[in-house]
């Protein structure tokens, strides 16, 4: 598959993270309002901001999506409705989402908004994708967990929009489905507020008896770094890469952009057989954030 287009998408905690994007070179932001975000604890935008970041984006002829992607209580949902009418009317350019319920009321108010599929709607193949397609979404990003090859069967079948994350941090459960913050702290990740308890320190035991020693990070995946396989991911259909980190700073949206930007750019016009990294780059992206 010869790529032509691929859409470097970015995370924008608050303004300065989403100005700091915009100047590195992406080609779509993502971002939270005050509501049904998952990402609560992060900064998050005020109406007149996400109006503002739509005005400067389209100004660039770039896109700004909005997270509506965690899961919504019955008497939450009416408020779907105020919320995103002045957001729609500025032109706001696509909805991640997670609940089916939000995503039918979108579909059925908000008539040519995009609507993408979460991540943590959980889904792994072809079938899941298709059902999605028959309710109005038009890009799904699938289960992290997937292969290249379960990545592409679904695009091949389905020709929907694809888009995968390739940068930044990874749950240890499948996309989000985790219920382990709440079961340990009362705070829900699938409500925007997980805790982070597996990247807290433990030990294992088997029947009491402990068997890893001291406390080590045994639940703490490593970070994602996908730059040396931006070829293959794009050739799997993948047209949208996502970096991670809505609850980073600035300067780790601006550096990861920027050794992002150079490097689908250089896959863009030299090809799989032209694409190679350099050492300093993927050092440098080592040194803006890694677990």
């Amino acid at each position: 598959m010869n790529q032509t287009k691929i859409e470097l998408l970015a995370p924008a905690g608050d303004f300065a993270c989403f100005q700091a994007a915009m100047n590195a070179g992406a080609d779509a932001v993502y971002l939270g309002g005050d509501k049904f975000g998952a990402r609560a604890y992060a900064h998050n935008f005020s109406e007149e901001e996400i109006i503002e970041a739509l005005r400067i984006a389209h100004l660039f002829q770039k896109k700004t999506y909005l997270t509506v992607n965690t899961l919504v209580k019955e008497k939450e949902i009416a408020d779907l409705i105020p919320y995103l009418t002045p957001l729609y009317e500025a032109g706001l350019d696509g909805v991640i989402v997670q609940d089916i319920g939000a995503l039918m009321m979108m579909r059925e108010h908000f008539p040519g908004l995009e609507l993408h599929a979460s991540t943590q709607m959980t889904i792994t193949g072809v079938y899941g994708a298709e059902f999605l397609k028959q309710l109005g979404v038009c890009r799904v990003v699938p289960a992290r967990e997937l292969s290249l090859d379960e990545i592409h069967e679904i695009y091949e079948k389905t020709g929907m929009e694809l888009e995968c994350f390739v940068h930044g941090a990874l749950c240890y459960c499948y996309s989000g489905q985790c219920l382990f913050s709440s079961l340990l702290g009362g705070r829900s990740g699938n409500r925007g507020r997980c805790a982070q308890p597996c990247r807290l320190a433990y030990t294992a035991a088997d029947h009491g008896k402990n068997i890893s020693g001291k406390e080590q990070d045994l639940l703490s995946p490593k970070d994602l770094c996908a730059l040396d396989l931006i070829p293959q991911i794009a050739e799997a259909g993948v047209y949208s890469l996502k970096i991670e980190g809505r609850m980073k700073r600035p300067e780790y949206t601006a550096g990861v952009v920027r050794i992002y930007r150079k490097y689908v750019d250089q896959y863009l016009k030299h090809g799989r057989k032209g694409y190679k990294v350099a050492e300093a780059d993927r050092k440098e992206l080592l040194l803006l954030f890694n677990r």
